[in-house]
């Protein structure tokens, strides 16, 4: 057709596309009619919520309605400041076990995140008895997949401001707030518990998060609590080898954007092979990125769901002589062994000063974890 030897047209006019949608108002009305005459309503926020900069408006509907907050099952991204009194944690990632948690609520809102994200099965009804979900999504996809719930289309952020402005004050006690993990104990190797509690003593007050360890996920956020937006960032899918290069284009658009904010990847050993070229990548870019490794030389969350099956001793998921420590100097990346609490925060507060990235291999223990 000879296009391509043809001049092109001029440039036109720069062009802008805005791309969020409020939600429809008749179901908006029926929506706050519902959560105003709830008994006990209780509230899942997902990653929708932290796209559209909605933080503000979910800590604010929560304490409108006295009601307990839980992040949805499997979040890519924080969606509410998990050191506030109305957080519960994140739910399980299972039929049975998440409807148990949600027992005894008589209405659930849930914005920005699919009903539900579940991994591994196991049965149960997807709510408990009684109990009506009420779902908030911008994704029409997410809409069409959950099998329970009435749905409204909409942008979680827009659609928590308008929530705001038609649900009253509720006359009930806030909700308790959850007690404060106890100080797990110091061993050697560490445990994943010990080795979360360490990095959150010496956490930088602006952090960013970006994790890739599945065994270790719930010790992770038990014990680090993500208190600011677009400050925690993992897959949605579940698939590995995101991480390592998600923790480099974080660590580089924060430099590029001027805001700066510390960037710290956990990654495990094993999910840590699947891109390490991404070192390389924050070597030449001179990108101060910190990486932890616990290093426990095993698959162990596929252990877990060994263990789940009742299918022990699978082959393979065993890792050992792996040199994290070589690898990291071999793509030009500081690094250091860390075995203590302490020397962990010494080599954090290093790697986060330094001119290019640094990895921390610490050893832990090689206990395997449940998967639920």
């Amino acid at each position: 057709m000879d296009d391509w030897v043809q001049p092109a047209d001029p440039a036109p006019e720069p062009r802008s596309v805005a791309t969020r949608f409020g939600p429809d108002p008749q179901r908006l009305d029926e929506f706050a009619r519902l959560l105003a005459g709830s008994r006990d309503p209780a509230l899942v926020f997902g990653p929708g919520v932290d796209r559209s900069g909605g933080w503000a408006s979910a800590v604010a509907l929560a304490e409108r309605l006295a009601a307990p907050v839980w992040s949805a099952p499997a979040p890519e991204r924080a969606a509410f400041p998990e050191d506030h009194p109305h957080f519960r944690g994140v739910l399980p990632f299972a039929i049975g076990p998440l409807a148990e948690t949600l027992s005894g609520h008589d209405t659930v809102l849930v914005v920005g995140a699919p009903v539900f994200r579940y991994y591994p099965y196991v049965p149960g009804e997807h709510l408990p008895p009684g109990t009506r979900l009420l779902h908030v999504t911008d994704d029409p996809d997410e809409i069409a997949r959950a099998p329970v719930g009435d749905s409204l289309l909409g942008d979680p952020g827009l659609t928590l401001s308008a929530l705001l402005d038609l649900v009253p004050q509720a006359d009930r006690t806030p909700p308790t707030p959850r007690a404060t993990p106890a100080a797990p104990e110091v061993t050697a190797p560490l445990s994943a518990d010990a080795l979360f509690a360490a990095l959150a003593a010496h956490w930088p007050a602006d952090g960013v998060l970006v994790q890739e360890s599945p065994s270790n996920l719930t010790a992770l956020r038990r014990q680090l609590r993500i208190s600011r937006p677009a400050s925690y960032f993992t897959m949605a899918s579940g698939g590995l080898g995101y991480g390592l290069p998600a923790a480099v284009g974080v660590a580089l658009a924060e430099r590029d954007t001027g805001r700066g904010r510390p960037v710290v990847a956990v990654i495990g050993d094993g999910s840590f092979h699947y891109s390490v070229q991404a070192l390389w990548t924050a070597a030449r870019l001179s990108l101060p990125v910190v990486v932890v490794v616990p290093v426990n030389q095993q698959y162990a969350i596929l252990k877990a769901f060994a263990e789940l099956k009742k299918t022990p001793g699978v082959p393979g998921l065993d890792l050992p002589g792996l040199d994290i420590t070589a690898i990291a100097a071999g793509y030009g990346c500081a690094t250091e062994v860390v075995e203590t609490p302490d020397q962990l925060g010494a080599a954090l507060a290093a790697g986060l000063r330094a001119n290019r990235p640094t990895v921390l291999p610490v050893p832990i223990s090689t206990d395997v974890p449940s998967i639920l």
